[in-house]
């Protein structure tokens, strides 16, 4: 909800003054930037590479052409050759595949969205399964008295006039966490089913949240230092920027404040609806998807029909 919330003010504001834009470009603009490809640390990367390496390896080169409107329309997104040998023709030499990379879809002659898809459904099962698992470990993990120590040990406040500086630890807790495992959806989706457990409140649950979501923002930004030249560097440290603003501003609206932290009680409002209608959790996730793509579809239409049903800005993508 937070998100959303923050979407429907800050998008308007965009929409009329650039705010976020003018911002970052100033930024960007007014500090000397050097490329650093060391920059983005890995952490967690190191433990998963290896697995992930084995089930799908992309081509770094074919994406960039893609980015850069080089790439032709049916140019294959996977790294199906590690190795290739130059051989002779009519005095010119060629590289030629030489080898296929080891990973389970590189012999699969494939086209790249069915194999997208394909990963995409074990990904979800396999998501599926492990929050499952995570969820019954705990529930027979946590019973009774340890239960009950770790609920008051995890919603503990500071004592006395110090108590309202303890959601802006969690906040830096949830920050920091965030950059070290360098993803908020795995942190966030731990977070979930404890919440389910009665094992830490929403209220606590809130500022790890918004800490993770600047955690994932910054690391945005050290991988935005990665960038090969000094105008794609500038180009991507921009829109990391943007996304860092996004959620700062987003949490000097909707977190200081007390009772303007209504995303808590919007969230209860849907967890209870959820809980009634199994349903509702499906529809809440696709039916904003399925909104965006008919509103594309639309837009498309009214691009190539009707333009002048459009405001200016709308009628084309450009």
């Amino acid at each position: 909800m937070f998100n959303w919330l923050t979407v429907l003010i800050l998008l308007s504001i965009e929409i009329a003054s650039n705010m976020l834009y003018h911002l970052t470009n100033l930024i960007t603009k007014s500090i000397n930037i050097k490329r650093n490809p060391n920059s983005n640390p890995e952490f967690l990367t190191v433990i998963t590479k290896p697995l992930t390496e084995r089930i799908v390896q992309l081509d770094k080169k074919a994406i960039e052409s893609v980015a850069f409107g080089n790439a032709s329309t049916d140019i294959s997104l996977l790294k199906r050759y590690c190795s290739f040998k130059n051989e002779s023709n009519n005095g010119t030499f060629i590289q030629v595949p030489d080898k296929y990379c080891s990973f389970l879809f590189a012999k699969v002659q494939w086209a790249d969205w069915l194999i997208g898809l394909v990963l995409l459904i074990i990904s979800i099962i396999c998501l599926c399964l492990c929050l499952f698992l995570l969820v019954k470990i705990l529930q027979s993990l946590l019973k009774g008295t340890v239960k009950s120590i770790i609920f008051k040990m995890v919603n503990a406040n500071f004592p006395g006039m110090f108590k309202h500086l303890t959601p802006y630890l969690a906040l830096l807790v949830g920050c920091i966490l965030t950059i070290l495992v360098q993803s908020s959806s795995i942190f966030t989706s731990t977070l979930t089913p404890l919440v389910g457990l009665g094992i830490i409140t929403i209220e606590r649950v809130y500022p790890f949240t918004l800490g993770s979501n600047i955690g994932t923002t910054i690391t945005g930004i050290m991988a935005a230092l990665t960038a090969t030249s000094e105008k794609d560097l500038r180009n991507s440290l921009q829109i990391a920027l943007c996304h860092t603003f996004f959620n700062i501003i987003g949490i000097l609206i909707w977190f200081p404040i007390p009772f303007m932290r209504f995303p808590i009680p919007m969230a209860k409002n849907l967890g209870e609806i959820a809980a009634k209608y199994r349903w509702y959790v499906f529809g809440g996730v696709l039916g904003p998807i399925v909104l965006i793509i008919i509103l594309v579809i639309l837009i498309n239409i009214l691009q190539k029909y009707k333009p002048n049903f459009l405001p200016a800005p709308l009628r084309t993508w450009l």
